[in-house]
């Protein structure tokens, strides 16, 4: 079904990965497709079989942030059929061009509302009233069945003779994992199976914890592929016999190391859901990773470098490398000179904004710094304590430190 039009993703071994692990570690390179993620298995499977189906339909329809959409675009385009995507207003520009451009001329996108749930409401009525065929992004048979091909593939890449210890998938949706441990089923595969959620998007795991699927009453977009607030219900019906312990929940600030970390030493651009399964593998238990043989499925690579100067500050602030203050300065002639002697010798300023006031005798001072080692923040703590100035850290104040950061 997708052979004619998809080559197999590469199965890459990491040197860096298995050696910081102490494992052997294979990236399953879903961002090396042609729209740089998984999401175009399930979306060409769905519309080959409607159209096997109905070979008289003309309109498609998806609601997507991002990746499916993409998915959906190059698939209207190979089969030559007019699409409407309706994604989220706060959908990354880099996403919305690439869908544009892999579906110009056939496929119209729509901006609509701020999250998932909205836009896809809004792609349900559009469907209903224009006789168009709805493309789920991820909760229909057809669609796990087309991303079951990663699983198989991932079999087929095996080395000889081996098997897998650990295969890690990201979860959004659920699509991915439920049709990757659907054809290990299938096949008699053995694998253990680790699934990896944003830590503020955590929807698996929660329908696991209640034995029934749950919706979040919110969620954190930042890792936008995976931000969804209910897994698909065909999804859950085949990842309910796993346990809560299978899933991992990922930190942003952890997610956002993992990518500058990959792409500063492996040249591997991640978005943030690709960089999960990754991630995952610094959480979890010693025992199920040292000495293992691991698959980390690396689901998508379409990120918008607008946002890597915010992606390297979740990293440094999550790694304890950058604090946030607030201090006081007295307002007269070398006050700033003797702070500056406080700082340590690997202490960086990479922020300093000081409003003066006449009407007072101490200036606030919003203080942003960089250090080599988080060790380094004590130190400096200590060094503020010992010469009286009133300071606080609004690094891990999160209302606080979102608005003035």
């Amino acid at each position: 079904m997708l052979s004619g039009v998809l080559e197999p993703t590469p199965l890459q071994f990491s040197q860096y990965l298995s050696n910081r692990h102490e494992a052997k570690i294979w990236l399953k390179r879903e961002d090396l497709t042609p729209v740089r993620s998984y999401k175009v298995r399930g979306a060409y499977a769905f519309i080959h079989e409607a159209l096997e189906k109905n070979p008289e339909s003309q309109m498609f329809v998806c609601s997507s942030a991002g990746n499916h959409a993409q998915g959906f675009a190059y698939a209207c385009r190979q089969f030559s059929k007019s699409g409407v995507v309706f994604m989220p207003v706060t959908t990354p520009q880099q996403k919305i061009l690439k869908t544009r451009a892999f579906g110009a001329p056939l496929v119209v996108i729509k901006l609509h509302g701020d999250g998932f749930e909205i836009a896809n409401s809004a792609a349900e009525l559009f469907c209903s009233q224009h006789n168009g065929v709805l493309v789920p992004p991820f909760d229909h048979p057809t669609i796990i069945a087309g991303q079951a091909t990663v699983g198989k593939e991932i079999l087929e890449q095996c080395p000889a003779g081996d098997v897998w210890d650990r295969v890690v998938l990201p979860v959004g949706g659920g699509g991915l994992s439920a049709g990757v441990t659907r054809y290990f089923e299938d096949v008699a595969a053995p694998a253990d199976f680790t699934f990896v959620e944003p830590d503020n998007a955590p929807s698996l795991y929660e329908s696991l914890k209640a034995g029934e699927r749950i919706t979040l009453p919110q969620v954190d977009n930042f890792v936008d592929g995976a931000a969804v607030a209910q897994i698909g219900k065909a999804n859950f019906k085949q990842l309910r016999k796993f346990q809560p312990d299978q899933v991992v929940p990922a930190p942003t600030g952890g997610v956002c190391a993992t990518m500058i970390d990959m792409l500063n030493i492996e040249g591997i651009v991640l978005e943030p859901a690709g960089a999960l399964a990754i991630d995952a593998l610094n959480r979890l238990p010693r025992e199920q990773v040292r000495g293992k043989r691991i698959v980390c499925v690396v689901s998508g690579g379409n990120f918008d470098f607008e946002r890597l100067p915010e992606v390297k500050e979740r990293a440094l602030r999550f790694a304890g490398l950058k604090k946030y203050y607030v201090i006081q300065l007295p307002q007269r002639p070398g006050a700033l000179k003797d702070f500056l002697n406080i700082l340590g010798p690997e202490d960086d300023i990479a922020r300093f904004e000081y409003l003066k006031k006449s009407a007072r005798n101490f200036g606030s001072v919003l203080l942003g710094i960089e250090s080599s080692k988080p060790e380094n923040f004590e130190m400096l703590a200590q060094r503020f304590d010992a010469s009286g100035i009133r300071w606080r850290d609004l690094t891990e104040d999160e209302a606080i430190a979102n608005f003035v950061i």
